[in-house]
């Protein structure tokens, strides 16, 4: 090999090692995009597979804003996998919820491995009930809305990343932000209260306290749970207190005694994972912003959406 030879492939080197560290840098942000769009793990890592070989395979030095490009890449990647996947989900056994993302108490304390979890934790996240709010919107909708809503993108912006101008990019955000409105008004209580409420809900719910959960849940509570035909579940939402009341009194009499409760976050909001011999559940419940009462309850108990729950209760459960 000549010198000359020798100095271009020292360049390339150095180049490839600049492109993977640059990648790196924004893998949390481009996972926090993808996930929020798609509402899947496996998808969102699909999506960043796909980004990564399309930048790798890029004439990066042609590219003027390389940060924008990277988001443009998974954006689209994400919007063409979410146009694939709702006919699936049209024929999901039940309910169709999104995957938790469960992250670790922060009693527990830093751990050295990384996890998708706490990556879109750190950057921004949507809370679950929300993200049920999202499946109704078009996939278009769904972009421009968790890009102007959740990371603040300009209308011009999101237009270059999605190829429309930027009137189509504001009439999609004023759709969006009107539907999500009318179905979810802008609520986030406390933290501490969203956990004391879900302390409430469990200790009434395991001991099978029908007078308690009576009281802690809003005449108009609905009950999702998401089995995906792997699990025995509803195959519709449960809606009315005293129904979901009387389900779970009857369900703490199946599972008396078998069951114990950890804490965590699920989308960097309080939540619980259901345990057994193994990861039972998650569960999600969302508060009425007049009283803080218990007015939507998501429980997933598909086995193939409960990765993160057992990686972040192995984690929890080591000394």
């Amino acid at each position: 090999m000549t010198a000359e030879e020798e100095s271009g492939t020292a360049q390339d080197g150095r180049d490839d090692a600049a492109a993977e560290d640059f990648f790196t840098r924004h893998r949390e942000l481009l996972f926090a995009v993808a996930y929020n769009i798609l509402g899947t793990v496996s998808d969102t890592e699909d999506v960043l597979q796909e980004t990564w070989l399309s930048w790798t395979s890029a004439r990066r030095s042609a590219i003027a804003d390389p940060r924008s490009y990277l988001v443009r890449i998974a954006v689209n990647e994400a919007l063409g996998r979410l146009r694939r996947a709702r006919g699936r989900r049209e024929v999901y056994v039940g309910p169709w919820l999104p995957e938790p993302l469960v992250t670790r108490p922060p009693e527990t304390g830093p751990h050295p491995a990384e996890d998708v979890a706490e990556a879109v934790g750190r950057a921004e996240s949507v809370s679950l009930a929300l993200m049920v709010v999202l499946e109704t919107l078009t996939p278009l909708e769904r972009a421009v809305f968790v890009l102007r809503e959740v990371f603040g993108y300009e209308h011009v912006e999101i237009a270059e990343i999605l190829g429309r101008s930027p009137a189509a990019v504001r009439q999609l955000a004023h759709r969006a932000r009107e539907h999500v409105q009318a179905r979810r008004p802008r609520y986030e209580p406390d933290p501490r209260v969203r956990r004391a409420a879900t302390d409430r809900f469990l200790a009434a719910s395991l001991g099978g306290d029908l007078g308690a959960l009576m009281e802690v849940l809003a005449p108009d509570v609905a009950l999702w749970t998401d089995g995906g035909g792997k699990r025995r579940a509803a195959l519709r939402p449960i809606e009315g207190r005293e129904k979901v009341a009387r389900l779970l009194v009857a369900l703490s009499g199946m599972y008396a005694g078998d069951l114990d409760v950890r804490h965590v976050d699920v989308n960097a909001a309080p939540a619980a994972v259901v345990f057994g011999s193994a990861v039972f559940a998650v569960l999600v419940v969302d508060l009425d912003p007049r009283d803080d009462r218990v007015c939507g309850i998501y429980g997933v108990i598909n086995p193939d959406k409960l990765g993160s729950a057992r990686e972040a209760l192995s984690i929890v459960s080591c000394p």
